[in-house]
């Protein structure tokens, strides 16, 4: 197939279905996609640049996934702009500035970018990069939660547990947990688990912090063996 027409039959996919696509044969996908990504598609550039970020198929090589996401990013790609937002964030291929990644993350952001809206969400929440607002991080992560992003919806709990940014309210933040369980992110399975504990719902909650440790990390694990410890 000519590469012009692997451009058209691409085009209208995003680069987490391309990423996804590709990552299933990723060392013979590779090859292509850099040929499709070198014709323009900011598509392919994404998918390209997250391959070289994971090493996937390719050397690892965090720099070039930066401009390769640069590139997509020239083009207005709002997956590119929030993935040149997390090698700011996080000083993958160059170094950490916080400033400029939540630049781009607004950007992407106001375009409806759910990932970016989480992302900004943190930085407004920690005042990295810019002036602490829990407010503004509650709109972020609001946002991105309407969109039905599991972790954001976490979050989003948190802030009506917590008061941060929102009104304190335990229902409201339970709801949220509950969205973001049953959306499969560990945090949000655990913090559920949590609430049905304090509830007397003894068997929902340890279903549900038994899928929370399928999931988690050792920080999860210790905090549901510090409970049965009590």
């Amino acid at each position: 197939m000519q590469s012009t027409s692997i451009v058209s039959l691409l085009s209208s996919m995003s680069a987490p279905r391309l990423h996804a696509l590709f990552s299933q044969d990723a060392a013979g996908a590779a090859g292509w996609v850099y040929a499709v990504a070198s014709e323009g598609l900011p598509q392919a550039q994404v998918c390209y640049g997250r391959l070289l970020l994971e090493g996937t198929g390719v050397a690892r090589d965090a720099a070039a996934a930066l401009t390769w996401f640069r590139r997509a990013a020239a083009q207005g790609d709002i997956d590119a702009l929030n993935m040149v937002g997390r090698c700011l964030d996080n000083g993958w291929g160059t170094e950490t500035n916080c400033t400029a990644a939540a630049e781009h993350y607004a950007r992407a952001a106001e375009s409806g970018h759910g990932w970016a809206q989480y992302n900004l969400g943190h930085l407004y929440l920690d005042g990295r990069g810019v002036a602490q607002d829990f407010a503004r991080a509650y709109h972020y992560y609001r946002r991105a939660a309407d969109q039905g992003h599991a972790r954001a919806m976490n979050l989003t709990g948190r802030c009506h547990e917590e008061g941060w940014g929102a009104e304190r309210d335990i229902t409201v933040a339970a709801e949220w947990y509950r969205h973001s369980a049953e959306g499969g992110y560990f945090r949000g399975q655990y913090n559920w688990a949590t609430m049905l504990l304090k509830w007397g719902r003894e068997d929902e909650a340890a279903i549900w912090f038994g899928r929370a440790a399928a999931g988690g990390t050792p920080e999860v694990h210790r905090a549901i063996a510090n409970l049965h410890l009590r």
